[in-house]
């Protein structure tokens, strides 16, 4: 579960929206990716008196499939860095949160008219080190293609 996690958040934060990992590992992420952007689209389609209510249900339901990121010590200027029991900042949370608004704030708008199918997988053949199948697992529709297609 962790595995997937990690991967789901890095297909979602990544900025050329692809990433090459194991043909096995691509195809176990396919429908967990697809579920959370699944959320995001449903997310689009409220509307009513209690659309934002619903909405951060969807947002909490689709944080599960996401880890909260690495967490960040702010450490206080004035204190020395070394010294055991030092003040520290509340714990910052990156990639996760990183995820769930990027799903809601762009890729559910993106795929809101689209009904499954938002990844793809390319076969790229073996590596040479172990002989594992690659892949690269990509969102469709990315702004790659789209500026390739005209």
């Amino acid at each position: 579960m962790s595995l997937l996690r990690n991967l789901a958040t890095s297909l979602i934060t990544a900025e050329k929206e692809h990433i090459v990992t194991t043909l096995p590992k691509a195809k176990e992420l396919r429908p967990f990716v697809e579920k959370a952007i699944t959320l995001a689209r449903k997310a689009q389609a409220l509307s009513g008196d209690t659309a934002r209510v619903d909405e951060v249900h969807l947002r909490r339901q689709a944080a599960r499939f996401f880890h909260a990121g690495n967490s960040t010590f702010k450490v206080a200027a004035s204190r020395f860095r070394g010294k055991k029991g030092e003040a520290k900042d509340p714990i910052e949370r990156t990639a996760g949160v990183a995820a769930v608004q990027r799903l809601f704030g762009e890729l559910g708008i993106r795929y809101k008219d689209r009904n499954g199918g938002y990844t793809r997988i390319i076969k790229l053949g073996r590596r040479s080190g172990d002989n594992a199948e690659m892949a690269v697992i990509e969102l469709v529709d990315n702004p790659r293609e789209m500026a390739a297609k005209g």
